[in-house]
């Protein structure tokens, strides 16, 4: 339960963008945190953050700096995570996990607070933070979804430096850079140029030719929305914009969803800010959706080629809602719930 003055919180991967975006959150928010521990690789020990005001050192990860703890959200790799969330879940802790490492493990809930906020009540220490793209689809057509039962998703990505990191985003202003003064690009980070061109996601390719990127959003979704029979394709592109990914979606129903009657859902569903004004043709861009909470939803249209399927357009922050806040939400949602 929550103490008077509040939690005993650990930040692994506390160095990292959505290690620093969770202790932005946590201040923004007014987080319940008694006591913080920034946890991270030995080579980031040392280092300095500021939390409300306060000036705190960053940590080496360790079994003595976890014990005590209530409650870590961890942003480190899913190496890391395999490594140091058992022991945490051991001392006694809820572990929120942002990488890929529990997500389908059967005992571990995938959570996004605006769809199956009730999963949490299964967890056994360990809770499991989706893929960014998951999360930004699922609060976009969970609304659609609980009153007309999706068929088939059709979805392709248009993925933001930032989801590979903070290394990345600084390759792609690198890289701009090099070439507006004629120099080949330099690379690092990712396999090819990002700046001023794109490339399919470079995750590892399956049998089938999908990369684990697409793979994550299949099942993912299924897990999430507890409809395995969903089907659901994907195409992941890299795109030369800083933060915030954007998502084209085809989505089949059952039967006919009306038009109207979708738009309604959306524009009050929680997590999700409607942007629509066809008389300016001017709908969500990855360049609003940058530092803000909501998933930006528009271009609502009815597919000319299905009957039973609509079109629309989204944008969202892969940092916050992408992983940070999602993070932080479900905490909020352990604790309004009574299960921390």
């Amino acid at each position: 339960m929550v103490l008077a003055q509040g939690l005993r919180v650990g930040i692994l991967g506390a160095t990292g963008a959505v290690g620093t975006e969770i202790l932005a959150i946590l201040a923004e928010r007014s987080f319940p945190v008694a006591e913080l521990r920034l946890l991270a690789s030995p080579r980031s020990a040392g280092q300095t953050l500021s939390f409300r005001e306060t000036v705190l050192s960053v940590e080496a990860v360790s079994e003595q700096t976890l014990k005590g703890l209530d409650l870590i959200l961890a942003s480190a790799g899913a190496s890391v995570s395999r490594q140091w969330l058992p022991i945490a879940v051991k001392g006694g802790a809820i572990a929120i996990d942002n990488s890929s490492a529990y997500r389908m493990e059967p005992n571990v809930p995938l959570v996004v607070p605006e769809v199956n906020p009730e999963d949490l009540k299964t967890h056994q220490g360990i809770i499991a933070n989706p893929n960014c793209t998951t999360i930004l689809m699922t609060v976009a057509l969970w609304p659609l979804h609980q009153v007309r039962p999706m068929r088939r998703i059709v979805a392709a990505t248009y993925q933001s430096a930032s989801g590979a990191g903070a290394k990345a985003m600084q390759e792609l202003k690198d890289q701009a850079l090099d070439i507006l003064k004629g120099q080949p690009p330099r690379t690092a980070v990712f396999p090819y140029p990002l700046a001023f061109n794109l490339f399919p996601h470079n995750s590892p390719l399956n049998e089938q030719g999908y990369c684990q990127e697409e793979m994550k959003m299949v099942n993912e979704t299924r897990k999430i929305f507890h409809a395995p029979q969903l089907r659901l394709t994907a195409t992941c592109v890299r795109v030369p914009v800083l933060r915030a990914h954007s998502e084209a979606l085809n989505v089949e129903f059952f039967e006919p969803f009306p038009l109207q009657e979708a738009r309604d859902r959306l524009q009050t569903a929680p997590g999700v800010q409607f942007v629509e004004d066809w008389q300016r043709n001017y709908f969500p861009m990855p360049l609003e959706a940058t530092g803000k909470d909501p998933v930006l939803v528009g271009r609502l249209r009815q597919d000319i080629s299905e009957p039973n399927a609509l079109e629309l357009w989204l944008c969202g922050d892969q940092i916050r809602k992408g992983a940070a806040l999602n993070a932080v939400q479900i905490a909020e949602s352990l604790i309004a719930q009574g299960l921390l």
